[in-house]
């Protein structure tokens, strides 16, 4: 039986002016107890429902969140007008007009972690961590109300509806999946966890069952299912979108053409053969986990090296050794990928870096966590400059640091909006005596905490960690690193790598023969291709990456490897 909720937002008077917005929401019939964020959204517009609306574009609209806990039959939730909000800051703010209004609540689950604290989280449901499409959550439809903070008035709404589940990606000829119960992780959160990985197998696998192949590993954000692979020709009859940041249309026509070129390429002839996987590591704070050890998130690292590598290089024949697989991906993955060539040298035989997360924290994007005090405004005596978050390859700002960790906020507190600055905050972090992770800054003022800022350095600031440890780990490094960014990159992520670069030329005994290269006027995710316009190089990683790689393996390999029987 679907569970009927109902919903009533109510305008109270008091001396003639409203004083709280009350939401009012009856518990369903059976004896279910909730935990989550209860989000309400209004919407000038009803080009797409409130809950599709929120983000950091200019034209986002208005979301306002509290937290629900134990919230049984019986009980009600309220929202007043005080509850935090994006991008106004609280409900009595709001401008009095007509608005689409919605509400949801994004479901907590309990877990009882290794480390004896106990936390409420959103487990990802097969969605990649995105509350407005994550299956059992429920919401109300959208229904059209004129709001006026100045005077009472009581709205009714229905949340009935919920989320459905998302099926499962189904086996093709090429692309296999798998999903394991992780060991390492099922006992740091108390409960079973799966890690997985979508395998696209080479052409002749099936018709050369001695070989065995070497292993491309793509890091990057959730995948539903091996991203750019398309086994038959654009859709002749496919209406052609728009695409705002590339300032195009028929953009989708564009990535399926990419797709099936990769296709044809994939299973022509010369395409080194090699099994390339993308992973599925979405958890309770965010869609992948940065792919290392982390206090709050558990050993995702190891988890991943030691456990899932090695049953996907069981299951498909992989060569199994550390010189037979590479990493490679943009952004988020740009990290992962150099991380863990970093922090598992032995295991990895060259990282291809692009547009990677930042590397250095003295650039965590425009803020200097070493020697800023404030996350949100350049310090001065008399004004607040609003440091910038985001920008266009021209420069125009688009969005603030403030800007985006205020929506992050309003979506959840203890870093459990699922988004940018809380994924980092919960990998890099210490855990706080709560059990969440220990803030970076105060997500409300600004306020850098410096002791974190050290915990940073010493664990995740990679540029800082190559330096530290290249006595130890250099030989073991030199000649695989590779790192490209845009020099206009939207979320500033250019600046660490420049002050990455100047200390990997620094490097000695060995040198590091490392490769830093630079788009002229890129914006994010510029990945080291510079024949063709962004738009098209970003769809072009694999076979980017898994050529320069077959070719550079070459120098790097043990004497007495197999370089031959996988180039048929």
């Amino acid at each position: 039986m679907r569970n009927h909720l109902w919903l009533l937002l109510a305008l109270s008077v008091i001396s003639g002016r409203a004083q709280t917005f009350r939401v009012t929401i009856a518990h369903p019939l059976d004896s279910t107890v909730l935990d989550g964020r209860l989000l309400l959204m209004l919407s000038n517009n009803n080009a797409h429902e409130p809950r599709y609306q929120i983000n950091d574009a200019a034209g986002t609209q208005m979301v306002f969140g509290i937290d629900v806990e134990g919230w049984g039959p019986g009980h009600s939730m309220l929202v007043d007008m005080h509850a935090f909000g994006y991008p106004i800051e609280r409900l009595k703010d709001v401008p009095a007009g007509d608005y689409y209004v919605q509400a949801l609540l994004h479901k907590y689950e309990t877990f009882h972690l290794k480390n004896g604290h106990t936390v409420k989280l959103p487990m990802d449901r097969g969605e990649g961590q995105h509350w407005n499409i994550a299956p059992g959550n429920i919401y109300s439809k959208p229904l059209k109300i004129h709001f006026d903070p100045a005077r009472s008035g009581e709205i009714a709404l229905s949340i009935d509806q919920v989320i459905p589940v998302i099926p499962e990606p189904q086996d093709t000829r090429y692309i296999k999946h798998i999903k394991i119960q992780s060991k390492l992780l099922t006992e740091f959160w108390g409960r079973p966890m799966y890690i997985g990985a979508h395998v696209l197998l080479p052409e002749g696998f099936d018709t050369h069952p001695n070989v065995k192949y070497p292993l491309a590993i793509f890091h990057g954000h959730f995948p539903s299912d091996f991203d750019g692979f398309r086994t038959v020709p654009p859709d002749e009859h496919l209406p052609p979108d728009s695409s705002a940041r590339f300032r195009i249309t028929g953009y989708n026509k564009i990535v399926q053409q990419e797709a099936y070129s990769f296709y044809q390429q994939w299973t022509g002839a010369g395409f080194p053969r090699v099994l390339a996987i993308e992973i599925a590591h979405a958890n309770p704070y965010y869609d992948d986990s940065y792919a290392v050890n982390s206090e709050n998130l558990g050993p995702y690292g190891d988890a991943i090296t030691y456990e899932l590598i090695p049953e996907i290089e069981r299951r498909f024949r992989g060569i199994g050794q550390g010189w037979a697989r590479f990493t490679y991906g943009g952004s988020t993955g740009g990290w992962e990928a150099l991380a863990v060539q970093v922090l598992y040298p032995d295991e990895y035989n060259g990282c291809y870096a692009s547009c990677p997360d930042p590397i250095d924290f003295h650039h965590y994007m425009t803020i200097d966590l070493y020697n800023n005090k404030n996350a949100y405004y350049v310090e001065s005596d008399y004004k607040k400059t609003p440091r910038p978050g985001s920008r266009d390859y021209l420069g125009h700002v688009s969005a603030t640091i403030k800007d985006m960790n205020q929506r992050e906020l309003a979506l959840g507190t203890r870093s459990r909006s699922g988004d940018q600055f809380d994924i980092w905050e919960a990998v890099f972090s210490p855990s706080d005596q709560d059990g969440y992770p220990k803030r970076i800054f105060d997500k409300y003022t600004g306020v850098i905490d410096p002791e974190v800022a050290s915990y940073w350095k010493e664990h995740f600031d990679l540029t800082h960690i190559i330096q530290r440890d290249w006595p130890k780990i250099g030989d073991k490094l030199k000649g695989k690193i590779h790192i490209y960014v845009g020099d206009m990159d939207s979320y500033y992520l250019n600046n660490a790598v420049y002050t990455a670069e100047e200390a990997l030329k620094k490097l000695q005994g060995p040198v590091c023969g490392c490769e830093v290269d630079y788009g002229d006027r890129a914006e994010h995710c510029w990945n080291g291709d510079h024949a063709h316009p962004n738009y098209i190089s970003r769809l072009r990683y694999h076979q980017m990456y898994i050529r320069k790689w077959a070719e550079e393996v070459r120098s790097r390999a043990p004497k007495g490897a197999d370089l031959r029987s996988w180039r048929y």
